[in-house]
Order: structure tokens, then sequence, then C-alpha cells
């Protein structure tokens, strides 16, 4: 730590003999492979035997030296969390990160903050014109995750650098950058956007994108994308070599800039080849509902396309990934996943032809955003075309799909004003899954068991309707949810794997532990789903990848969702089935027919996510449509118990084989606890029960002692849990009360480390999970040996 304002003092704060986080945000920022020459130094050699692979001529001894600025800010998820305290402390909170480059560290700031893809253009305003200024300085001190852009905005409303400092600490150098955008943000604004080339090529030198200067020049993105045109102002790109251009790059790991003047144009290092290419988009930075998943399927994509003899170019601003890596693809540009940087980057590389296509199905939901312009702009979108992902995400067209094919949907309706989602709610019926079209990770998805909570809901998200429609679908109670990843290449479809949810319908795909192969489903049930599969693919004309969500009740099968593109389990199904479905769909992609054959499995593979919920102590854990987990395990097995409980110690739960047991659950969860509750006195645990279960268990002949709620008085069932006398909870909840009431024992669980379940279905699997490890010896094996079938 530095102390600047008074004596310039150093201080270690920590050492670690280890690689960190900030290693591989350094290794992306220099060039320089920092874990890469570790290992070579740990197994023996020095540095002067290393060679620097970005500019081979010198050894690895020498430090890295930049000619740039690098800018990382991380990406905050509170909005997932809601109710949890927003500031930030010596916790880490952030799920992922971005990274960006430029000339100048205003141009690598604004580029920073675009590539968040939280729908920031730069420095975007926070407070509306006319607010208190000390409420902006009361916002100020708070270690909020947007503070430098209150910082920014505070400038705006008239408060001077040296009292931000004051307040912040920010240093002032840092600060005195960001006022310099704030003047030219003004200038604008009162002046309009000025019309020489000389001053507009000023303004993307300071990293100002198209979108943010038409926001503030009341014009339209496409307009300054066409005055831009006309005085020919473009990015160029720069090489990252670690020696400031002293010697030559041995990489193709670039960025862009604004550099020069109008009439001397700077060098541009991209140096295009002849040969046929394809750009891959990356997935951008982690955020909870798209994370190293989509990387990994980026990384085979690559893999693919090169072996398949392209060229293959990478666009991401993730320095988490392996996709940035300069040694993955061939060509590597660190850039926002922004309709402005992406345009200019194929631009480029397109200036001989040799640009093939794009592939946007690989990356997740980012790519799949950009393909609408991508298309309209006439670069060549590869596998499956622009129409059919529109088909699969517009949920009228795709509800016409379903009818045509005659496949089942829960009765839904897709409302585009409050009103007619008012009207609609009662048509549809309760209860009701509620979510804004377009979304990825679930978010503001929700249940609603009644018209009030609805209307609640409606009336605190109106802002959906401004970008789009609001989706009721009605709520299928007691369904077991399935997910399928398929590939198809307009004439075949391979149907990688059907992933059975261990918890019920209702809870986020991402959020549920789940099955390969299915452990409850008939074989009737599963070849129905992937016939409905095929159909649904054929009809789509897919050409690479489609995930559907099914919910079954009763053994109908209804379509809950179609995604065009990687799921979030690609990497899961690969290391369970033993082929490699990003690869294999990446070839049917560009070209390649399939040959795949469906291999029969004889075992059993669990995934279960993991929870951030120790960040966030104040936060309900109770799990629902809107996804939470920022990472998810595997456990793997020759039996389905086996593997769930691999699965669900390596989630880092303790799985007790003995001692008291809590169990605390609805009334629409009492009849299927009740084998539960059998299997745990089976195993000699003592059950606690809250007044209303215990009756309910005690009735049907399973002995259970009732413990007091919270608002019933001491001493309650927290107490307990805090003096560690309970080993395991089973605790679900329904209604604002009940739900209010019981979240003090889903924290407490958390907190002091106990086992818990807050589904029925997810409370047997975990017992049963119990019941193995208790019984049974748990064995290791490789992957490969599981793969091949090699057992002692």
């Amino acid at each position: 730590a530095v102390n600047p304002k008074e004596d310039g003092s150093l201080v270690v704060i920590e050492m670690n003999p280890r690689v960190s986080r900030s290693s591989a945000l350094a290794s992306k920022a220099t060039g320089y492979p920092i874990a890469k020459v570790a290992t070579k130094l740990a197994v023996g050699y020095s540095l002067d035997e290393i060679r620097n692979d970005c500019a081979p001529i010198i050894p690895a001894a020498f430090e890295p030296v930049v000619d740039y600025i690098v800018t990382k800010i991380p990406r905050f998820e509170f909005e997932k969390f809601k109710g949890t305290n927003c500031e930030l402390s010596t916790s880490m909170k952030s799920v992922g990160e971005v990274m960006s480059i430029g000339r100048t560290f205003n141009e690598s700031l604004q580029k920073a903050f675009r590539s968040l893809e939280t729908g920031l253009t730069g420095l975007d305003e926070v407070f509306s014109e006319g607010t208190d200024v000390d409420h902006i300085k009361s916002q100020l001190a708070k270690l909020l995750p947007n503070r430098l852009l209150i910082a920014a905005d505070a400038m705006r409303h008239g408060i001077s650098i040296e009292e931000i400092n004051a307040i912040t600490g920010y240093d002032l150098w840092f600060l005195q950058n960001i006022q310099q955008i704030i003047l030219a943000e003004q200038k604008i604004k009162e002046a309009g956007l000025p019309e020489s080339a000389y001053e507009i090529l000023e303004l993307k030198k300071m990293g100002f994108s198209d979108a943010r200067l038409a926001k503030l020049s009341s014009k339209k993105i496409e307009q300054i994308e066409a005055i831009r045109k006309k005085f020919s102002i473009h990015p160029v790109y720069k090489h990252v070599d670690t020696c400031a251009a002293e010697f030559e790059s041995g990489t193709a790991y670039m960025y862009g800039c604004y550099e020069g003047d109008v009439i001397n144009k700077t060098e541009c290092e991209a140096n295009v080849s002849d040969r046929k290419k394809v750009v891959i988009l990356g997935s951008g930075p982690n955020r909870i509902g798209q994370g190293i998943e989509f990387d990994y399927a980026c990384v085979h994509a690559v893999s693919a396309a090169k072996e398949m003899g392209y060229e293959t170019i990478m666009i991401n601003c993730n320095p988490e990934t392996v996709s940035t890596d300069y040694d993955t693809a061939d060509r590597l540009y660190f850039a926002p996943l922004t309709i402005e940087d992406v345009l200019e980057i194929l631009n480029k590389e397109q200036e001989n032809g040799t640009l093939v296509g794009v592939i946007v199905q690989i990356g997740g939901q980012t790519p799949l955003k950009l393909a609408k312009i991508l298309n309209e702009r006439d670069f060549n979108i590869l596998g499956t075309s622009f129409d059919s992902i529109d088909l699969a995400e517009d949920r009228m067209r795709f509800k016409n799909l379903a009818l045509q094919l005659n496949l089942k949907q829960p009765e839904n309706s897709i409302c585009h004003s409050v009103e007619e989602a008012l009207a609609n709610a009662e048509k549809v019926g309760f209860p009701l899954v509620v979510r804004p079209s377009y979304v990825l990770g679930g978010q503001s998805m929700s249940i609603k068991h009644d018209i009030e909570s609805f209307k609640e809901y409606v009336l605190d998200q109106t802002k959906i309707f401004e970008h789009g429609s609001l989706l009721l679908d009605r709520f299928l109670v007691n369904a077991v949810e399935v997910d399928v990843d398929a590939i198809c290449d307009g004439e075949k479809a391979f149907v990688a794997a059907v992933m059975e949810h261990i918890e019920e319908a209702g809870v986020h795909s991402g959020d549920s532990t789940c099955s390969i192969p299915t452990n409850t489903l008939s074989d009737e049930v599963v070849k129905e789903i992937e016939l409905q599969t095929e159909r649904i693919a054929f009809e789509l004309k897919v050409k690479g990848l489609i995930n559907i969500q099914f919910a079954i009740q009763e053994n109908d099968i209804y379509i809950l969702e179609v995604n065009l593109r990687a799921s979030r389990t690609v990497p899961f199904i690969s290391k369970v089935v033993n082929i490699p479905i990003a690869k294999l769909a990446t070839q049917v992609i560009l070209g390649k027919k399939l040959d795949q054959e469906k291999k029969s499995l004889d075992h059993f593979a669990v995934k279960a996510a993991v929870f951030p919920f120790t960040r966030f102590s104040e936060i309900d854990t109770l799990l629902g449509p809107e996804m939470k987990s920022t990472g998810e395990v595997m456990g793997i097995d020759l039996s389905f118990e086996a593997a769930l409980a691999k699965a669900y110690m390596a989630a880092g739960y303790k799985l007790p084989t003995e001692g008291k047991a809590l169990i605390s659950v609805k009334d629409d969860d009492k009849e299927y606890i009740l084998p539960v509750a059998r299997m745990l006195k089976g195993l000699g645990f003592e059950i606690y029960a809250t007044k209303g279960t215990a009756s309910y268990l005690n009735n049907n002949g399973i002995a259970a002692k009732a413990v007091n709620k919270v608002r019933e008085g001491r001493p309650h069932i927290v107490d307990m849990l805090k003096d560690g006398k309970i080993n395991l909870v089973i605790n679900t909840s329904k209604g604002v009360k009940s739900v209010s009431d019981s979240k003090d024992i889903r924290r407490a669980a958390i907190l002091q480390n106990i086992a818990y379940s807050t589904t029925a279905s997810g409370s047997k699997a975990l017992v049963l999970a119990i019941q193995y490890v208790k019984s049974s010896r748990l064995e290791v094996k490789s992957l490969q040996q599981i793969q091949n079938a090699v057992y002692s």
C-alpha cells in the first residue's frame, strides 16, 4: 500500500508464493505468460533460457514494457441478490471482470466501461439533473461498485476534483483525466457534435464510443458512424508485444485505438492475411448465467476451425479466459463485444475478401445479441441462420411453430404493456412464471402465485416494456425439468445428452442439480424427448448447437424454451459422454456432416451448483427461476447415489451420517417429505421439526420433536443451529410471510456450513447421498478410466 497524501511511504500488506487472480490479468495486459514461465522455472529452467513468445528475440529475463494503458473493471451482480448490502469490502463480491487496452487512460477507461455489458456507453450519468449535491456527496462517500461513475457525475454537478479527492482518496491524476472526458461531454451537449474531422478524431482518441457521442448529441448511432466514415476515421490495430514495439512481435495479439491525424495516418499493425478465416465472438465478462462454460466452447471452436484449415480470429475482452490467450486463436483482438468494435474488426479482416463468416452460437447470449445487425450488414453468420435464431428467440413466432408441430407448451401470453399483462395474467392462470424477453441467467424472472404479487411485480418492472415484452407462462406444479443438448447438420440430429434436474421445475436450470443419464424418467419419455428435439431442430434448420428445456408433468412433455446456441451444460456433457460437443458442433457449423453415433453410458454424472451466499450475508438462499450460482462441480461414478454424493461433497457440503435433522416444509411438500423423513429415521437421525411439520410427521408414524420458529420465542430453531445442535436442514417455503419467517433458518445453515436443501426433490437427493456415504465406500477413478470403462 502507498500513502500518497502524506509521505509516499510503502507497506507490504500480503505476499503469496503462488499465482493470483492478478497474475492472469498481468499476463493478458503485458503478453508475458507468467504461469507458463513460472512452470518452466519450477522444472529447472532459468529465466535467460526461456524465450519470450511475443518477441522471441528476447529472453523471459527481460521485464515487459508497455506503450499503452490497461484498465480492469470488475463486474458485479448485486441485482441478483436483492436486499444485500452493495458496498464493497475486504470480502470479494465481483463475479467477473473486463480488461481494455488503449493509448490513453481516457480511451482505456471508457472502453472498459462499455465492455462490461451492463448498458453503459462510457461514463454514463448516474443521477438526474437537479439532484441535490449533498446526496451525491453522501453516495460518493460509500464504497459502491459504481463509485467511479458517481465521481464522474459529481463533476457534472459542479463538485470540484479536490473535493472528490478528499472524499474518495482517488488520486488527482485519475480525476483530472476523468474531468477531461466530462469537459468534452459538456462541450458536445452545449455546442453539438463538432463538424471537423480533426475534432471528431480527438473525441475518438479519448475513447468516446459512437453510442456515447449519439447520446450526447441527440443523434442516432448510425449518424455518428456515417460521419466517421465520411472523414475516414477508423481505429488502427496495435500489437501487444511485451517490448513497446522495440522488437518485432511473434504473435497476433492486438487492440484497437485511434491515433495520428486525419492526414498522416498511423500505421496499422493488423497485417491482414489472405487465408480463408472465421471470426469467433467470445462471451465477454463472466457473470451469473454466463461464465467460463462459454469460454470452454470458444476454445474448442477455435481448435476445430484450425484443424479444418481456417485462420481463426477471436474477439473478446475477458482477461480470465483461455480464449484470450495469445496462442489460442491465430489472431486475437482484445476488444469490447459491442457492435461498433466488432464491425470495425470485421471490416478490417475482410479487406481482401477472405473472411468466410462469423460464429455467433458458441459464446452464449452476448454474440447472439449481435447477430441481427451482423446479418443486416451482410456478414455471413455461419451455421444456423439469423432467421432461425430469431424464430427461437421470438416467443410469438416460436409459439406458432410449436402449434404447427403439435407440441405442448404451458399456457402462455406475450405482453407489451402493464395493462396487457394485468389483463392476461388471469387468462393464463396462476401460479405464473414471469420473465422479460431476451434474457440469460433468468434476470428478473419470478414465480407469482396470486394477482396481488403479480401486480406489484409488473408495476415495479415497467422498464421491461421500454425495451421488449413480458412473457407469462403457466407454472407447471410438481413437474420434472429436463435439459437437452443436441447438434444438427440440417439432415441428421445427434442428441448428446438428456439431463434430468433433481430440483423440481421453477428452479433455474443453472442452479439445479442435474443427472446424466436421467434417474427417474421412463425410457419411453426419454425417447419421446429425443424425438421432439430432432423435430424442432429440423424445423428450425439448425446447423450447429441446439439446447431445449422441457418439463414433464405426469408423462406429458411440455416445451419451455429453445436456445440455438451453446448452453452452459456443454462442458459437463462433453466430459460425461467423452465427445467434444463444442468441437463437433463447430465442424458442423463449418460444413461438415454429422457422423456421430450415440454411446450407451454405464456410469452416472451429477452436476451441482456452487453459490456465493456466504459473501452476501443478508440475502435469502431460497432457489427460484432467477439464477444465483457462480460455478458448478461434477461427480461421476458407476451409481447415481455415488455420483450424487461426490457432487455434493465437491460443492462444499459436509454430508452428516448421523445426528439431528431439522425438517420444516410448506403444506404442498408434506406428503413428498414423508419418505425422506423415513430414510433419515432409518439412518439413525433424530428429527426436529417446526410445529406444523412435526404434527404431520407424528400423525404419520414418524417421531419428531417440535421446536419453535424464531417468531414463536426462545429457545428457537436458529439458536439450535448456532449452537451446533443441528446437522442437516430441510426447509421449503411458500408465500411472502412464510419465506420471510424461515429466512433465518436458511441463513444460519449457510453460515454454520450445515448441509441443507430448500426443495422437496433436492432433499431426497441429499439424503440418498448421505445414505450412500454411510453405507458404502467412495472410490476414485480418473475420468479417462471411467470414460473408457476400465474398472478393477
